[in-house]
């Protein structure tokens, strides 16, 4: 969990961070802002999932900035004024805590917050995936001779990287050359596919075993005749290991 802390007053600020991470040891303070103009700033490259945030800063009040937000980001207000309530929960506010306040006031805050999140987030995150998730491509335009033809991506059991040219293998030990750089199939064929170094993209269904190599790598063993070692370096093991064990 991502936080943000909008407060002009430095000794404040640190306390306020202090019974966030006392409450949520877990949690991470992003950045502390001290001013509107600062604020805006960061915002505008950044964001977080959650923001305590001062009133009356140096520069003005802090609506200022949540009215500019392109994104709505929930604001718990810690402030020594009563007056602007009203306008705090207009202003993505959730919660609407005075000062001085203790321990108790932010836990108070933060298990709003969670319950807040809990009872509307899941189903709302689960849309908003939906909607940014890219189809995965199905059929890729491959050259054979003088001829482009379609092929169904779960055919395909790797694609290589060979005198700077991307070509790939399927599942009946068939070769052809693609247009499309590496990166970019990466991008579009899905999970079902893991880049292995930057010379390889392999199919899951295509690994039939993985040996230990040198240096504390891993060895690809595929259920098609390719030449080249496909190695997995240490760092990434454990990555691949758990997306192998995928559907």
């Amino acid at each position: 969990m991502n936080v943000v802390i909008i407060e002009d007053e430095k000794n404040l600020a640190e306390e306020l961070q202090h019974y966030i991470l006392t409450a949520r040891k877990e949690w991470t303070i992003v950045k502390i802002l001290p001013s509107v103009k600062q604020a805006l700033a960061w915002f505008e490259s950044n964001t977080c999932q959650l923001v305590f945030s001062d009133i009356q800063l140096g520069d003005g009040l802090s609506f200022e900035i949540f009215h500019q937000l392109k994104h709505h980001v929930p604001v718990i207000f810690c402030t020594a004024f009563n007056e602007y309530a009203i306008q705090a929960f207009k202003s993505n506010g959730i919660d609407y805590i005075l000062k001085p306040y203790g321990q108790s006031a932010i836990n108070d805050a933060i298990t709003h917050y969670e319950s807040l999140r809990q009872s509307i987030s899941p189903d709302y995150n689960t849309i908003i995936q939906l909607l940014q998730k890219p189809s995965a491509t199905s059929r890729l335009l491959v050259s054979l001779r003088d001829k482009i033809i379609p092929i169904k991506t779960e055919d395909i059991a790797l694609f290589y990287i060979q005198h700077g040219q991307v070509s790939l293998i399927d599942f009946e030990q068939h070769k052809y050359v693609i247009s499309q750089p590496l990166d970019e199939l990466e991008t579009v064929l899905g999970p079902g596919f893991y880049r292995a170094d930057r010379q390889h993209l392999v199919n899951r269904k295509a690994i039939r075993d993985v040996s230990q190599y040198l240096g504390r790598k891993l060895l690809l063993n595929l259920l098609v005749d390719y030449n080249e070692a496909i190695t997995i370096r240490k760092e990434k093991a454990t990555e691949f290991l758990e997306w192998l064990t995928k559907d």
